[in-house]
């Protein structure tokens, strides 16, 4: 059984940066592939950004275009989300998942079979 740890959430004011963490235990990370979520009050869980196995194809979501950077390190199990120029929107709960079906860049939350408890990510100032 996966078991995904998300890490690195926090209060940020706007502009500001963090690195959130997703670590794996129980099997080994590259056998999936790996997305981040997230969700804010009132509103649907909407996916984020997603990696293939190998780390070689990514996708964004165009909100988070060109400020948010997903990458892996398949040695030590954990999959990370480096989050810039943060926003006010980007506030809410930042879910990593993993689907055994590898690559599933349409962000269906069905297509994903293990999913961590999130970490809270706060924009404000």
């Amino acid at each position: 059984q996966l078991q995904l740890v998300e890490s690195g959430g926090g209060l940020v004011q706007p502009g500001g940066s963090l690195r959130l963490s997703c670590a794996a235990s129980g099997r080994t990370l590259d056998y999936y592939g790996i997305a981040w979520f997230r969700q804010a009050p009132g509103k649907e869980r909407e996916g984020v950004s997603c990696i293939s196995r190998s780390g070689g194809t990514t996708t964004y979501a165009d909100s988070v275009k060109g400020r948010f950077t997903i990458s892996r390190d398949n040695a030590k199990n954990t999959v990370y989300l480096q989050v810039n120029s943060l926003k006010p929107e980007d506030t809410g709960v930042y879910y990593c998942a993993a689907s055994v079906r590898g690559y599933v860049p349409s962000f269906r939350t069905e297509a994903y079979d293990y999913w961590g408890q999130g970490t809270q990510v706060t924009v404000s100032s």
